[in-house]
């Protein structure tokens, strides 16, 4: 008979399981610290030995990385969707960066709406957490700080619509994303949009979530991000408008007045 008997599951490859799947639901982040060896060994029961192959299975499948005297490190296996050629690209073409809202449009209001259905209390909580942060920032008039907690806004909804695909595709964007956000948030100061009405669009978008309002959160997310396109079409009309005006003011400045007969 072709039947062998069934080995119970070696502990070391519980443990890669277990370390495999907080990196594929984006609980432990590239870049990110693992506890050291003893403590490890400890918070998952099982001996330093085993442990030890286990992060080696891990470091040969290049989830993890060492570095002598510093530790073991979640390696950046999502890097960039973009190189940073290519993003100093899309922020000189316009047809670029408006792609690249439609695409934001569609993908943070699917998330929004998929969230609302699936986010646990937890989600929900991180998503109020930073949302919090954001109306906390209001007074400090920071412009740095409150566009880094408008992308670990979104980002938090994304990672709340608990689709991996979805979370680490975006992830990889997350450069593009906190650029445009500086961007765009640049663009709408100069045009006097007041941080209070961005705040305002921010605070629909979390109380659609936090009752689980799906059609209502992708309509606030998507509502947001046409604001934001709308903002950035007119500043480049205005751009254009600025530069032929100044055309028309250098004519004037160097025409020269018409001699006396």
């Amino acid at each position: 008979m072709p039947f062998r008997p069934i080995d119970s599951e070696k502990l070391s490859v519980a443990v890669v399981r277990q370390i495999e799947e907080l990196i594929l639901r984006g609980i432990l982040r590239p870049g990110e610290r693992l506890p050291a060896e003893r403590e490890l060994a400890e918070r998952l029961n099982v001996s330093r030995p085993i442990l030890r192959d286990a992060i080696g299975v891990l470091q040969s499948s290049g989830l993890v990385s060492t570095k002598p005297g510093a530790g073991i490190f979640i390696a950046d296996v999502l890097g960039s969707a973009f190189s940073p050629a290519l993003i100093q690209l899309f922020g000189r073409h316009d047809e670029a960066v408006y792609d690249y809202l439609s695409f934001r449009r569609d993908m943070e209001g699917l998330a929004a709406e998929r969230a609302a259905q699936y986010a646990t209390k937890a989600d929900l909580q991180v998503v109020q957490a930073v949302f919090d942060k954001m109306e906390a920032a209001q007074a400090k008039r920071n412009t740095a700080d409150d566009a880094q907690l408008d992308a670990e806004f979104h980002r938090s909804i994304i990672e709340a619509s608990h689709n991996v695909v979805m979370l680490h595709m975006m992830r990889s964007m997350y450069e593009l994303l906190r650029e445009g956000v500086f961007y765009n948030r640049q663009v709408m100061f100069r045009q006097r949009t007041t941080r209070q009405l961005l705040l305002d669009q921010h605070r629909a978008i979390n109380a659609a979530l936090q009752i689980r309002d799906g059609s209502a959160a992708r309509k606030a997310v998507e509502e947001h991000l046409d604001y934001v396109e709308t903002c950035l079409r007119s500043d480049a009309k205005a751009a254009a408008h600025e530069e032929v005006a100044q055309q028309r003011l250098d004519q004037v400045r160097g025409a020269r007045t018409p001699a006396a007969s």
